[in-house]
């Protein structure tokens, strides 16, 4: 019999919240199962209920810590990630044909 594969879960949640197409909605989606009635071990259970919930929070609050670090490296380096770029402007004088 073999185990839940426990690492494959964390990296598939890593990677939807390093993604900014997914992150708000992984978050979002996070804080609904947390506060949420419905869980893995429910809360009305002592030790055991809190369990999960503790996890999740720990793996959340893990992932964002590193999106916030790479997002601050990202601006140190003057590489702001909101930013775009501006298009050139470029001046073309007219030649008038006789």
């Amino acid at each position: 019999m073999s185990t839940f594969p426990l690492e494959s879960l964390y990296n598939w949640y890593r990677n939807l919240v390093s993604n900014p197409k997914y992150r708000w909605w992984v978050i979002a989606g996070t804080l609904v199962y947390l506060l949420s009635p419905l869980d893995i071990a429910p809360d009305f259970i002592p030790f055991i209920g809190q369990i999960d919930d503790a996890i999740v929070v720990t793996l959340l609050a893990t992932e964002l810590a590193q999106v916030l670090r790479d997002w601050s490296g990202k601006v140190k380096a003057g590489k702001t990630p909101t930013t775009k770029a501006e298009p050139e402007s470029i001046e073309v004088e007219a030649i008038e044909t006789q």
